[in-house]
């Protein structure tokens, strides 16, 4: 919410005390200024941002009535013709209130000067218009003393509110007040004076010359920031293109692998190859030992045959000789007791028996065939 303040020059007060001290009745007039509306932003990390408007008015200077009630008439109803007389060269937009001067009474705005007040608003066609009462008062019954005290009034929404009143002078300012106090309203002599030196300090646009060069670089180092913004949104969207096309062939790369194993699932598996070198190089290195000399079997004892290797004749493996003396045996039982039976003598022991179970049988797979068969027979 605005907090309206008024700012009155000590110069601009010097005038009206004196004005008035040197008149015989009231006075009233007109006062020239500027408004203004400043929004502060107050950033902290404990709270939300605060935003603080400062509604401003500044005196710059006041223009007296010749006669009292010539600006309105006893209702409060303003004289326009007397208003613009009043003005005479000055701009209409340069009117933020007017002022009375009241002795000897309260720092309290009548009826009529409220009345006055809102015509006067609707006349200029300000809403922002401030009233400010000067009431002097004898402190001393001879005279010699005079109290002088002011105040300014505001209305929002027909609703008269007091504002504070600063008096700036220019050892009371605080260091950075100057800027925000406006410049009084130009003399002919000031005019003249800004027109002959003004062009050295001054632009054509009424900026001085450092801050138009800061202003100009500011402008450069935008227009570069831009400039780089573009680049970087450039390059990020190529980013972009490229990691879609990444991942459009990562996928094709997936779906490729995946048919591929399909088809290799799918297809007959093929039979298992043997490495006949490194089985030609095992034999080669270790056909001497014993360990290595085993054969698959069949249920009956006899071996399988492979087509892919040649079957040593000459060499069995020592399972193949224990099985047929087991079978040799079983059969000289059966031939024993079919002996005791038909009262004949045992048959005598085969000279073609393994001398030692450690050795290979020496017999080839044919012939140790026919001779089981002989002995279960």
């Amino acid at each position: 919410m605005a907090e309206p303040t008024v700012r009155l020059p000590g110069i601009v007060l010097a005038s009206l005390m004196f004005q008035h001290v040197n008149s015989d009745s009231d006075v009233e007039g007109l006062i020239l200024g500027e408004s203004r509306f400043d929004e502060q932003v107050t950033i902290s990390d404990s709270q939300a941002d605060h935003i603080h408007i400062e509604e401003t008015y500044n005196v710059q200077k006041h223009i007296a009535c010749h006669r009292l009630n010539t600006l309105y008439s006893s209702d409060g109803q303003v004289n326009a013709e007397e208003l613009h007389k009043l003005l005479a060269e000055n701009k209409q937009e340069s009117v933020i209130g007017w002022y009375r001067q009241r002795r000897n009474s309260e720092q309290q705005m009548t009826f009529r000067e409220k009345l006055v007040h809102e015509n006067l608003k609707s006349a200029l066609s300000n809403p922002h218009m401030i009233f400010v009462l000067l009431t002097p008062t004898k402190t001393t019954p001879p005279g010699s003393t005079h109290r002088m005290e002011y105040s300014a009034f505001i209305s929002r929404s027909r609703h008269f509110m007091n504002v504070p009143v600063l008096i700036t002078n220019l050892g009371l300012l605080e260091q950075l007040s100057y800027w925000k106090v406006s410049a009084p309203c130009s003399a002919a002599g000031y005019s003249l004076t800004m027109k002959k030196h003004g062009s050295k300090f001054f632009c054509s646009n009424g900026l001085l010359k450092e801050v138009n060069e800061v202003n100009k670089m500011n402008d450069s180092l935008q227009a570069e920031l831009q400039k780089t913004c573009r680049d970087v949104e450039e390059s990020e969207r190529l980013v972009e293109v490229l990691q879609t096309e990444v991942s459009a062939l990562r996928t094709r790369l997936r779906e490729r692998q995946q048919s591929e194993s399909g088809k290799e699932s799918a297809g007959d598996p093929g039979e298992p190859r043997k490495n006949l070198l490194l089985q030609e190089a095992v034999r080669a290195l270790l056909a001497s030992s014993p360990l290595f000399h085993t054969q698959k079997l069949t249920l009956q004892g006899f071996p399988v045959p492979d087509h892919t290797e040649k079957i040593s004749t000459t060499t069995a493996t020592a399972v193949v000789c224990a099985h047929r003396d087991e079978l040799r045996k079983a059969g000289s039982q059966n031939k024993t007791s079919l002996s005791e039976e038909k009262g004949a003598r045992p048959p005598e022991s085969s000279p073609d028996t393994c001398p030692e179970e450690g050795r290979g049988c020496l017999f080839p797979a044919m012939q140790l065939q026919q001779e089981d068969q002989q002995h279960h027979g």
